[in-house]
């Protein structure tokens, strides 16, 4: 797998749907949605925060289940947005940087205009086979499974352990 410099990533950027679940809703009889995450990503989050690198959700949807879980990781967030080209640029404009030092994560043909603005793109195994052709990196990871955790360690090749309990 091919790694990439944590430092010429100004920004991270992640799909929900599909990436930070495995894309399965669940859905009780009043018609509530649920969703399954990882908390191996919560983990990773928190690396990404002790880094001081900013990172982002970034949905088509608008749901409640989206907003709760960037609560809980305590990450920026932007939903219901239909053309995420624009929220990529928006981004870009409130960070400050280039769309060359963005890193994006997605895994459906919804994502494929926006990462090809992005200078760094992945993809989870189990990604559209379009969105892998694009993508800088494919996973060995399934989405939903530990998306973010794979990307630190075997991406940007970060002992996790080192960051989070370094005095």
């Amino acid at each position: 797998m091919h790694s990439i410099d944590i430092d010429n990533i100004a920004v991270m950027v992640f799909d929900f749907d599909g990436v930070l679940t495995d894309n399965r809703v669940y859905l009780n009889a009043n018609g509530e949605e649920f969703v399954v995450c990882n908390r191996s990503d919560g983990l990773a989050f928190d690396v990404l925060r002790k880094l001081n690198k900013p990172f982002y959700l970034l949905s088509t949807e608008k749901d409640l289940v989206v907003s709760a879980r960037a609560k809980k990781i305590n990450a920026s967030v932007m939903q219901g947005i239909k053309d995420k080209t624009i929220g990529i640029k928006e981004i870009a404009d409130k960070e400050n940087c280039n769309l060359d030092n963005i890193l994006y994560i997605g895994n459906d043909i919804n994502d494929y205009q926006v990462m090809k603005l992005c200078g760094y793109t992945v993809c989870p195994a189990d990604g559209h086979e379009k969105i892998k052709q694009i993508s800088t990196i494919t996973l060995e990871t399934k989405g939903g499974c530990g998306i973010v955790r794979e990307l630190l360690e075997k991406v940007f090749n970060l002992d996790l352990i080192e960051i989070l309990y370094k005095e």
